[in-house]
């Protein structure tokens, strides 16, 4: 039974009917099928991406021929309902019970297709989330504790890396991403023979990000921030952390993720990747 939000209850509602209307071609077997994870508390800018991302995927499966499906519930992280599943996204957190974590490491290990999505990837010790999940953070990820970040959020150029993956195929050699928060990490990507790059901070972002702290702006340097480990099938994106008025204290949303035609595409050649057949 999947766990609901309301905001997610409502999506699930739209999708039920765009079905019942012909949002697929009737009769038409699904292509495959997604289930997105997410917790959507705490910092607001997350809640938005959640809540932004829940609308956008749902509006590409219906448009694309597969399932698009959502749950806070992450006890649904086990086994016999995973089988339902080709696609597994990680939105906003990471499990942390036990027996979650190693169903989503058979799952994978069993040629599963996942997706994560910016604070998905965050370990740091002696927080709410510590690096305790040496599979995960060091082998899946290959990119260890997280270690800083820009502010405010702000767009980037990013570049790709390598174009004849399938997810990088509809995008130009540059482009100009959402705003977002981007994070560095602990581990040297380049330097494991299991990451393939695809997309990093071009060299003209510089430089990238507002303060007010000076180490919050980012002045050089190689920052990866979409990535493949070629051992899974799997996609690690930074992107998802919107724009959020904190300072005037309205909470207003500044900046949303899908309005981004380029990154849409990304997005959606990564889901197609992801969920065919091997």
């Amino acid at each position: 039974m999947i766990s609901f939000t309301r905001s997610a209850t409502l999506i699930v509602i739209i999708f039920s009917v765009g079905l019942f209307t012909g949002a697929f071609t009737p009769n038409k077997k699904p292509k495959f099928k997604v289930i997105a994870f997410y917790t959507a508390k705490n910092d607001r800018a997350h809640i938005s991406y959640v809540h932004e991302a829940n609308k956008g995927f749902l509006k590409m499966a219906q448009e694309n021929n597969f399932t698009y499906d959502s749950t806070n519930n992450w006890s649904n992280l086990n086994t016999d309902f995973l089988k339902q599943y080709q696609v597994v996204l990680f939105l906003d957190t990471r499990p942390e019970d036990p027996s979650q974590r190693e169903a989503f490491r058979q799952y994978m290990e069993n040629g599963g297709g996942w997706m994560g999505f910016h604070f998905a990837g965050f370990a740091l010790n002696k927080s709410a989330f510590n690096q305790d999940w040496d599979w995960y953070h060091n082998e899946f990820l290959g990119s260890g504790e997280y270690r800083s970040n820009t502010w405010r959020p702000t767009s980037a150029i990013l570049r790709i890396e390598a174009k004849k993956h399938p997810a990088m195929k509809h995008l130009p050699e540059t482009f100009k991403s959402s705003p977002n928060e981007w994070y560095r990490w602990k581990n040297d990507l380049k330097a494991n023979p299991d990451i393939e790059i695809l997309m990093s901070i071009d060299s003209t972002s510089f430089p990238l990000g507002t303060g007010p702290k000076q180490h919050e702006i980012w002045h050089s340097g190689y920052y990866p921030v979409v990535w493949t480990n070629k051992k899974y099938k799997m996609i690690y994106a930074n992107m998802g952390h919107n724009d959020i008025d904190y300072e005037g204290k309205t909470n207003k949303e500044l900046s949303f993720t899908f309005n981004n035609e380029i990154q849409n595409k990304f997005l959606l050649d990564a889901l197609l990747w992801l969920g065919r057949k091997k």
